[in-house]
């Protein structure tokens, strides 16, 4: 009875050994991935822009004197040939009373040597420096005229009046470094940047047209966003890239045009353009299969074992927040985690559900839309 006794108490402890070891291993837990594939898309590249108008003319004076009449406001919308100064003339005044006094005198002095003349009792000698004395009086009455006639300042386009940083009685003069004010043409805005070559490559290379300016052309309108992060209401055509890259920073200059009926964008002002970029064959993942480690970008990927690995990947967002478009680390055909990313460690040996591709972006797509 011992014997038996010892025997089933062996088997009893085999057994409870047994049922601890089946409970130590570890769960293989399913986990859905998907094979890594290419898709197209469309990017939004942003860059910081200056705004200026169509013409941004100085309004300077062309002669000498105080500022006797200020007939317009800063910002004010003023037509071409308008009033903006007019500038004090009370010297010129009494200078052009002279000359013309002389005028008249020279003109007396021809009309009285003429008939002697023709009658020979004078040489023409004497007329004809009567004559010259004439042109001569008539020209510095002409020229004082043109000093009062500078003195009264007008606009000289269709525009915008810039700041006024000079006040009634204010003494100016053509070399006056501070001009009277501004005025800016800004029917159409200019909206100025720079994008590196790479950049403009990108921006370039995808659009259609045998030579550099038919691409311009036909790039996609832009967005110009204020400073304020509000979307402008009208979009914009990209115009001219300049011909060659600046030495020293090794960047294109950009211009682009926004009509700008309403006079809501003004000279000097800033913003933001945004330009689409149509991408073709380009792996394209969720951002929620990504997590941030260590200030890298890191995706799960399952390995032959099954086994997770933690892959470092350069990306670029996709407008809307969903995608990333992978420019290195992954490869087609890798699977990837786009369930439980976060949460399994690195090592992990999982069940993968494979599901398929295409379906998970066009899900993404629609959230998107």
């Amino acid at each position: 009875m011992k014997k038996l006794s010892l025997t089933v108490m062996s088997l009893i402890l085999l057994v409870a050994c047994g049922k601890k070891e089946e409970q130590a291993a570890p769960t293989v837990m399913p986990y859905k991935v998907v094979n890594v594939s290419k898709s197209n898309t469309s990017l939004i590249a942003e860059y910081p822009a200056t705004l200026e108008g169509v013409t941004d003319i100085d309004i300077r004076a062309k002669v000498d004197g105080y500022i006797e009449k200020i007939y317009v406001q800063e910002g004010q919308e003023v037509k071409k040939g308008q009033l903006l100064f007019k500038l004090e003339t009370q010297t010129a005044d009494q200078e052009a009373s002279a000359a013309k006094a002389k005028v008249a005198a020279a003109q007396v002095e021809v009309n009285r040597l003429k008939p002697l003349v023709e009658r020979n009792i004078i040489s023409d000698v004497q007329l004809e420096t009567a004559k010259a004395n004439l042109a001569s009086a008539k020209s510095t009455y002409q020229s004082i005229i043109a000093r009062i006639n500078y003195a009264t300042i007008k606009s000289p386009v269709n525009g915008i009046v810039g700041t006024l940083p000079l006040r009634l009685g204010s003494y100016v003069s053509s070399q006056t470094t501070e001009p009277l004010t501004r005025i800016s043409d800004v029917s159409t805005i200019y909206a100025y940047f720079s994008v590196n070559e790479k950049q403009q490559l990108d921006f370039t290379m995808t659009a259609e047209g045998k030579t550099f300016q038919e691409k311009i052309n036909r790039l996609p309108m832009v967005n110009l966003i204020l400073s304020n992060g509000e979307t402008y209401s009208q979009k914009g055509k990209i115009e001219t890239v300049s011909g060659q890259a600046n030495t020293q920073t090794g960047s294109f200059n950009v211009r682009a045009s926004f009509a700008n009926g309403n006079k809501l964008l003004r000279s000097g002002g800033s913003g933001t353009i945004q330009i689409p970029t149509k991408l073709t064959d380009v792996i394209l993942i969720p951002q929620n299969a990504t997590i941030e480690m260590q200030d890298k970008r890191v995706v799960l990927t399952v390995d032959k074992e099954n086994k997770v690995k933690a892959i470092p990947i350069e990306v670029r967002a996709v407008p809307g927040g969903q995608f990333f478009v992978v420019d290195k680390g992954l490869n087609i055909n890798d699977k990837i985690l786009i369930e439980g990313v976060g949460i399994v460690a690195e090592g992990t040996e999982i069940k993968p559900q494979l599901v398929d591709y295409t379906t998970i972006i066009n899900t993404e797509k629609e959230k998107v839309n």
